[in-house]
């Protein structure tokens, strides 16, 4: 990050998906992200990704928001829930579609994997879409028609790489591969349109969040640009990981937050450890958040003392 760039306060966003409930990980990412933006002054902003259709969870944004404020979160201004903006991301689809920028798929994941000439890398999240429906349809009606599957819409990718400036990782490559779905069948928004579409429409000038989006950024950088778009500053940072070496979940027992208010476990000892393991504690330290944003008040690079490895749960830290 330039000097420049610290100098301003940055606009950022917490951004839970209620799909189930907070664990150690996302604790982490969100408490640095509220370290980032409220030692530098900054305003930071709440949304709800919740158009992730039948994996959102009964009772999960409640008790993300309570898990939130006990962990001694806060941000400013209303709440944002995608699902209440569906038009807006269907207007932004349509004007990509009027421009030639994207166009309707009717291929089956099935089919994109099949169609695949080689097993994709695993810098990659899905398999590279091989163009079969680029230049087939006229409009989503036409391919309805046509074919009689309601089709997505993919984004055109006419480049292999997009290199971006990590303020974490340094400089990226930005390996993209394949055309990508902006919209699913359902009519949703996908991921990227929405989560580029919202952090443009709030102003966000900064994201923090796992290395496991790494290969999103080169995706929403290309939206940006399509849009004519400023960017936010990205920062992407290790996962939390299981003895396995594999990122955290269930298979590593319940290390929600939910799970450690339930067993009495105060929150300062779930804050000194996300802060020891980040390189802002000391190990066995005990601090709320409020001491914690004390200590590094005015700090222009907080991130620069986090570890680059994964930080393994051993499952016996609380």
């Amino acid at each position: 990050m330039t000097d420049d760039a610290a100098a301003v306060p940055p606009v950022g966003r917490l951004a839970p998906s209620p799909t189930g409930v907070l664990h150690l990980g996302n604790a982490r990412t969100f408490l640095l992200t509220w370290l980032c933006v409220r030692a530098r002054g900054g305003t930071l902003l709440l949304r709800i990704e919740d158009i992730d259709g039948p994996r959102v969870k009964d009772g999960a944004e409640r008790s993300t928001l309570d898990d939130l404020r006990w962990l001694g979160l806060d941000w400013d201004g209303v709440l944002l829930r995608q699902s209440d903006h569906l038009a807006r991301y269907g207007a932004l689809v349509d004007d990509l579609l009027a421009r030639g920028l994207a166009y309707p798929c009717v291929c089956t994941r099935k089919e994109v994997e099949d169609a695949a000439s080689a097993p994709h890398e695993d810098w990659l999240d899905t398999a590279p879409y091989p163009g079969t429906c680029r230049g087939r349809f006229a409009s989503p009606a036409d391919a309805r028609v046509a074919t009689g599957r309601e089709p997505a819409v993919r984004f055109a990718v006419d480049v292999d790489r997009v290199p971006f400036t990590d303020d974490f990782r340094g400089a990226e490559k930005g390996r993209i591969a394949g055309d990508f779905v902006i919209q699913k069948r359902d009519g949703e928004p996908a991921y990227q349109m929405a989560v580029v579409a919202d952090d443009h429409r709030q102003g966000v000038t900064q994201v923090v969040r796992g290395d496991d989006l790494v290969p999103s950024t080169p995706r929403q950088l290309l939206l940006y640009r399509a849009f004519g778009w400023t960017p936010p500053r990205f920062a992407h940072l290790p996962l939390l990981v299981g003895t396995d070496g594999r990122r955290l979940a269930k298979r590593h027992g319940d290390t929600s937050l939910g799970a450690f208010r339930a067993r009495g476990v105060h929150r300062e000892r779930i804050v000194g450890w996300l802060a020891a393991c980040s390189g802002l504690a000391a190990l066995g330290e005990e601090l709320d958040a409020r001491a914690l944003l004390e200590r590094s008040r005015g700090e222009p690079a907080i991130l620069r003392k986090v570890p680059h490895a994964p930080v393994v749960v051993r499952g016996d830290e609380f």
